[in-house]
């Protein structure tokens, strides 16, 4: 399974960690205070860190959970009669299959159903706010979504998953849509015709869970960023701001509705959901350097870790001279191969800086 995200740490991790270790020992508290995918935070619960993981996105919050908040497998015990309702008898009496992987199977067994993910997000529904039908995925893959959220929700409501169970599951479900998911690159809009992975069935799969006894170490929050940042005290803050314009609550909003489990009004071409709640001063030029000050001016930590980008919305001369007034600042920069859409007409090569701001 893939995840096509902007701007994903997943290529440059090593220089990432390499620079934290040299600046807090292990064992030291590290904040990833806009986490993404979680992917920096996991490694760092890896490496034997104290890991504070935030994000404003929902889907964000339940992958960090996923990474961050298991010490072992999952038993599934509340949702024992609904994998026993639909998988096999030889399968469930099969001991040597863990709970998790049954629980994984039953859901792949959902029924289809057309509901708001067939009506909305393909050809083959009628969408409430436009006349053409959106193609995110195949109308079977719809169908399936609509059935196992369907499946999901009804757990939920029953209290039949723990919460962390709960955020394992709509991670599996994120992580198996994404993969066929006919899209270019973001949620922002779809390919006019099914190819490649899109045309796959959708199947869920567990995930290869980080299980250490240390969950109490690891604390997961959902908020923003320049709000949640007065509550922390840490050794050291990385920060992976948005570098562009492009507001993630927006281009990943069906992967938001996948989190939330909610039934939002899908509105124009692309089916946005109404995202304002989550929109990002740091997306903003006018608003990104108050947002940035207000972390470092509240945050309880001598030590700002920061990846930013030639792409970034301030000029680096500009956004340096926004943080001298807080400390010393010291840059490395170096290349890598950026993330694109497919039809994206921007250069392969993209130059980062890894900018450490010491109080």
């Amino acid at each position: 399974m893939g995840y096509r995200y902007i701007g994903s740490k997943s290529k440059i991790l090593d220089i990432v960690l390499n620079k934290i270790q040299k600046l807090a020992p292990v064992g030291s508290h590290i904040t990833d205070l806009m986490t993404g995918t979680a992917t920096v935070a996991i490694e760092l619960r890896k490496l034997g860190y104290k890991v504070t993981a935030n994000d404003l996105m929902t889907y964000s919050y339940h992958h960090a959970v996923t990474g961050l908040k298991f010490q072992r497998s999952p038993s599934f015990e509340g949702a024992f009669e609904f994998i026993e309702n639909n998988i096999t008898k030889k399968e469930f009496r099969d001991d040597s299959v863990s709970a998790y992987s049954k629980f994984i199977t039953a859901l792949n067994n959902s029924q289809p159903i057309k509901g708001y993910f067939w009506n909305e997000f393909s050809l083959d529904g009628s969408p409430k706010n436009t006349e053409k039908p959106r193609n995110y995925y195949s109308s079977e893959n719809a169908a399936k979504i609509d059935g196992i959220r369907a499946n999901i929700t009804k757990l939920k409501e029953k209290n039949s998953l723990t919460n962390v169970e709960l955020s394992l599951v709509l991670h599996d479900l994120i992580m198996g849509t994404n993969d066929i998911a006919n899209i270019a690159g973001t949620y922002g809009h779809h390919m006019a015709k099914l190819s490649g992975r899109a045309c796959d069935d959708l199947r869920l799969y567990t995930s290869d869970l980080l299980l250490l006894n240390d969950t109490e170490n690891h604390t997961v929050l959902q908020g923003y960023a320049e709000d949640v940042s007065s509550q922390i005290s840490c050794d050291v803050c990385y920060i992976d701001p948005p570098y562009m314009k492009r507001q993630y609550a927006a281009n990943y909003h069906i992967l938001e509705t996948l989190a939330r489990g909610d039934i939002p009004e899908a509105i124009g071409v692309s089916g946005l959901r109404p995202w304002r709640d989550q929109y990002s001063n740091f997306c903003t030029k006018t608003k990104i350097r108050d947002s940035f000050r207000k972390i470092f001016t509240n945050m309880k930590t001598n030590n700002f870790l920061i990846s930013y980008s030639e792409d970034g919305l301030l000029h680096l001369e500009d956004f340096i001279e926004l943080l001298t007034p807080y400390g010393q600042v010291e840059i490395d920069t170096f290349s890598h191969k950026r993330f694109k859409s497919n039809n994206s007409a921007l250069k392969n090569e993209l130059t980062e800086y890894l900018i450490h701001l010491q109080r």
